[in-house]
């Protein structure tokens, strides 16, 4: 019988071929990305948008022949995804330093680029036209979605849809794909931060204004949703403080569980999460959970507990919570907890969590980024539940942040006022003042 497989000199043949042709494309690429280092480090922001306009949308009369030659090779040799992830990083070469040199407007320019994407005349080259395709194909894409997260904050976050509010947590879920580019994993994590420094500055003055009688109340900018509401929840919120607070009750778990062996740890931690919470509430999730922690990483039983085994319980924790699976459906206790009408309850789950493992708040809002584009599919009338929760999860992260300090003053000294401001939060207001980190 005839062999009609390759020989294995034909199959060295092929893969030397292969590995030839992979070096060629980051050859070309590597130059491309020098090109643009080098550019937007040197030339006007507007000669800059020109030249990526020319080597990527036009493909002629660049300043740089070379360039073309490797944008012409990559479309030639018809790899549309090298070619996509070759148009990804140059842009967020471009985006890194115009964010950093504050020129946010060009941020703007290079995105509306793409939206004036034409189809050409079919009687141009065949080069021009699999290249116009596949610009269409890439506008079409998540990867142009993504890319659109970073001019969100020069526009109106209450304008458009709903997502549009919470684009923090869609830039922490790039950061966390270890697929992207180094660039563009550096631009989503600054652009988030600097998101949620936005809110949490917005936040504070708008509770400062809100509170002092000399304000114009109709001229106040309320960051969130919740209205005049909002006051009330962080009151809420504030009002466990000292010996109570959650943040000290962290604390204590950390230090009574240390060197704990790890099966006595999962009855500890689950003790922990239902600690103060309603009775009707408490007992499901503490029958879900008890079914969860049976299996948790059980070959670790008999170990002690580490950071890392701490880690990783953690993200397992926040995805019982949230998303069990990526990019599937929420969780059932998700869909427990949040039918409670009680959003607050889950938001004080998850930051229990982040407050015994800092590392897993990561982790956590990409879990949250995955709910946003779980529930994005669906009627704004239909998701009033989730972002209320999201607004809710908001503030509550904002108010624990390392770098801002809320407290609860009690502004009315009639013996008579009830010693308990969840009683009569009214005669409490909220203060809030920067914390002091140490150096290290």
């Amino acid at each position: 019988m005839a062999n009609n497989g390759l020989s294995n000199s034909q199959q060295n043949q092929f893969i030397d071929h292969v590995n030839q042709r992979r070096a060629d494309y980051r050859l070309a690429q590597d130059k491309l990305y020098i090109f643009f280092v080098e550019i937007v480090r040197e030339w006007s922001p507007e000669s800059v948008l020109l030249e990526f306009k020319r080597l990527f949308i036009e493909h002629s009369n660049s300043e740089s022949q070379t360039c073309l030659q490797a944008v012409y090779q990559i479309v030639a040799a018809n790899e549309e995804t090298e070619f996509r992830n070759t148009l990804k990083r140059c842009c967020y070469i471009l985006i890194n330093n115009w964010e950093i040199s504050r020129k946010y407007n060009y941020i703007q320019d290079l995105i509306d680029i793409f939206s004036k994407v034409t189809y050409h005349d079919r009687r141009n080259s065949e080069i021009k036209i699999r290249l116009t395709n596949w610009l269409q194909n890439f506008i079409n894409s998540d990867d142009y979605q993504e890319l659109k997260l970073f001019v969100s904050r020069h526009e109106e976050p209450l304008k458009g849809q709903w997502v549009n509010r919470y684009t923090s947590y869609l830039l922490v879920a790039q950061f966390a794909n270890e697929k992207n580019s180094i660039e563009q994993r550096k631009a989503a994590i600054i652009r988030a931060e600097q998101l949620k420094q936005k809110f949490k500055f917005e936040l504070a003055m708008y509770i400062a204004r809100s509170q002092s009688a000399a304000s114009n109340k109709t001229a106040l900018k309320n960051p969130t949703l919740l209205g005049d509401e909002v006051l009330r929840l962080i009151k809420l919120i504030v009002v466990r403080k000292g010996a109570f607070s959650y943040e000290n009750i962290a604390n204590i778990f950390l230090k009574q569980t240390e060197n704990q062996l790890y099966r006595e740890f999962k009855q500890s931690l689950k003790k922990y999460l239902l600690f103060s919470l309603q009775n009707q509430v408490s007992t499901a999730l503490d029958q879900q959970l008890s079914e969860k922690f049976i299996n948790l990483h059980e070959q670790y039983d008999a170990e002690n507990i580490d950071k890392n085994l701490l880690l990783r319980t953690c993200t397992k924790v926040v995805n019982y919570l949230t998303m069990e699976h990526k990019n599937t459906e929420p969780s059932p206790l998700f869909i427990l907890l949040i039918s409670q009408n009680n959003p607050l309850l889950l938001v004080i789950l998850l930051l229990k969590i982040v407050l015994i493992c800092r590392n897993s708040r990561g982790h956590l809002e990409s879990r949250i980024a995955a709910l946003i584009r779980y529930y994005e599919k669906y009627p704004d009338s239909e998701c009033t539940w989730i972002i209320n929760f999201l607004e809710i999860f908001n503030i509550t992260f904002a108010i624990f942040a390392d770098n801002v300090e809320y407290n609860l003053i009690k502004m009315d000294t009639d013996n008579n006022t009830s010693l308990h401001p969840q009683f009569n939060l009214d005669a409490y207001r909220v203060f809030s003042q920067s914390k002091q980190i140490p150096k290290s």
